[in-house]
């Protein structure tokens, strides 16, 4: 008997819900659209709060032991604005840290077994993490060297660059806050199993990347919106 197909899978890495306070995508309709496109699952990685993950466990979306629910696998994460600019958190449930320094932020994501992965680390317009505090983080899991939404293409040049230099897995995420963006960028895994256990250790060794921008409506969207809740709460970086 020949020996079983490896697993292939996509995952949008970086997502966003009307949960985030610049995000007006609902959680059905972002696994609508994940689905459409094929994917496996994709990351929940709301500003400061992990409530969608709440919504989808209630919801009964995502399940609280790891495995997929109708063939499709969600992330629990957050991506956490910390003192020195955005880190995704995957694999973890974490309250509000908003603020808590980069290597404190990584330390709680691994008591949980989670994946600290830092966001648009070279776009600095986005709140990345500038490479004098990227060099400290000697404990990070991977970087995020394709961000969709990116402000500069050559950001993103930038990014894969050093995580070559460094040795870091790389991944991609579309960094959508309306569904329709869902799965512009992903990463392709190949986790020994399909459960949460067996996917984020396989985000340590990724084995390929989509790299696509979000579309020109999809930028105005999110700018929109990041404009309105700036706005609204006098200011401030998300």
């Amino acid at each position: 008997m020949s020996a079983a197909e490896p697993l292939r899978l996509k995952f949008d890495l970086h997502c966003h819900s009307r949960f985030s306070a610049d995000g007006i995508s609902e959680p059905e309709a972002m696994i609508a659209r994940a689905r459409e496109l094929g994917l496996s699952g994709f990351a929940i990685t709301d500003h400061n709060t992990c409530e969608c993950v709440d919504y989808f466990l209630e919801k009964g979306l995502m399940n609280a032991n790891g495995e997929p629910v109708d063939g499709f696998l969600i992330i629990p994460g957050q991506e956490i604005s910390t003192s020195d600019g955005h880190l995704l958190a995957l694999g973890a449930h974490l309250p509000n840290l908003k603020g808590i320094s980069p290597a404190e932020a990584v330390k709680l994501i691994h008591q949980q077994g989670g994946i600290a992965i830092p966001a648009h680390p070279f776009d600095y317009f986005r709140s990345g993490i500038r490479q004098p505090i990227l060099d400290t983080l000697t404990d990070i899991d991977a970087l995020e060297v394709f961000n969709a939404a990116t402000t500069w293409k050559s950001c993103n040049q930038k990014a894969q660059a050093y995580a070559a230099n460094r040795q870091l897995p790389m991944t991609a995420g579309s960094d959508a806050h309306h569904h329709q963006a869902v799965g512009r960028a992903y990463t392709i895994l190949q986790p020994e199993q399909f459960n949460l256990a067996s996917v984020l250790a396989s985000i340590k060794r990724p084995v390929g990347r989509e790299e696509r921008y979000i579309t020109k409506k999809d930028a105005f969207l999110k700018t929109w919106n990041l404009l309105l809740m700036k706005i609204k709460r006098g200011g401030g970086r998300v």
